[in-house]
């Protein structure tokens, strides 16, 4: 049993393959879905909506640091080659910032929850914009690590083993 945690397998994980992507696109979905539920309510006026949006936000201020733990422990076995670190610097760097920034506005959204769960500010749509946008660019780093520099591939993991990749 003990080997099975201390050996990697042909994804260079000590599990059968990468966890950081299920969490962080449950996080993704969530985060989309409150801005998406917070639009509706604020045109609808209807505030069921408003409660649908801040449990979402909830759940994925939680859920970011899940995310992130996994993705520091999978970005730590990766083996990035030279091409791929500055990828991964700047996606660690953005999901750690996200992660304030979500745990931020959640704790915003709480207040104002506590105040009126009936209305939202415009102010607040105009920041869900800007986090949108963030987990926008988080999502392009993210499918490039995978997508272009193939980040725990089997042939990548195979070329960083046999010491073709510089």
């Amino acid at each position: 049993m003990l080997e099975f945690f201390t050996s990697l397998n042909d994804h260079n994980l000590p599990y059968p393959d990468t966890v950081h992507p299920i969490v962080v696109h449950f996080v993704i979905a969530m985060v989309l879905f409150a801005f998406f539920c917070d639009v509706l309510g604020f045109l609808t006026g209807k505030a069921r909506l408003f409660e649908v949006s801040w449990w979402n936000m909830f759940v994925a201020t939680i859920a970011i640091f899940v995310a992130i733990i996994f993705g520091q422990f999978e970005a730590g076995l990766a083996r990035p080659y030279d091409v791929a670190k500055s990828v991964l610097n700047v996606h660690t760097l953005i999901g750690w910032s996200l992660s304030g920034i979500i745990a931020a506005i959640t704790a915003w959204r709480y207040v104002l929850r506590s105040r009126n769960p009936q209305k939202l500010p415009i102010h607040y749509l105009a920041v869900g914009i800007f986090l949108v946008a963030i987990v926008g660019v988080q999502v392009y780093l993210g499918d490039e690590l995978v997508w272009i520099y193939g980040l725990h591939t089997v042939p990548v993991v195979e070329a960083a083993k046999d010491g073709m990749l510089p």
